[in-house]
């Protein structure tokens, strides 16, 4: 069972308007790396495009800095990037391919399956860094329970 107080999940939409991926790309390697200075060393990333992407390759970008840290990605099924376009899926099973450890909550897709991975990454985890811009969907829902079950939240 991992610890907590030592693992940090992401939760963020997946459309990220380009004139804010610099600066979001750069704050969340920030937010990451004061993380691990805390002792934080597990990272859960939910596999979907936008902003899980960019947690889950920033994470793998400072395993060259901090080769300690892991990489953990929680995916809703294994058929997740199904209609995704060739490009994502590219990029989708090079990150799996280097994941320390990759989690499924359903065989197979359902229609809550998305939800089991945003509880799933939160009930595990101590911390949770989130990209949020609307106070409705996905994101919105996972950042709510997070802080329903008392994780510190860092907003990007």
């Amino acid at each position: 069972m991992l610890e907590r107080e030592k693992t940090c999940c992401f939760t963020g939409h997946r459309c990220i308007p380009n004139g804010s991926l610099d600066s979001l790309k750069r704050q969340l390697k920030q937010e990451i790396e004061k993380l691990i200075q805390q002792g934080v060393i597990y990272f859960g990333a939910g596999g979907a495009l936008g902003f899980d992407t960019l947690a889950a390759e920033a994470v793998l970008e400072l395993k060259k800095k901090y080769p300690f840290i892991k990489l953990i990605l929680v995916l809703p099924c294994p058929e997740q990037d199904q209609y995704w376009r060739e490009e994502d899926k590219r990029v989708y099973q090079e990150i799996k391919s280097r994941s320390d450890k990759v989690v499924y909550v359903s065989p197979h897709y359902t229609s809550d399956c998305m939800k089991k991975r945003n509880r799933h990454l939160v009930d595990y985890s101590g911390f949770c860094i989130c990209y949020l811009r609307k106070s409705y969907g996905g994101t919105a829902y996972t950042v709510h329970y997070a802080r329903k079950k008392g994780l510190t939240v860092i907003p990007l």
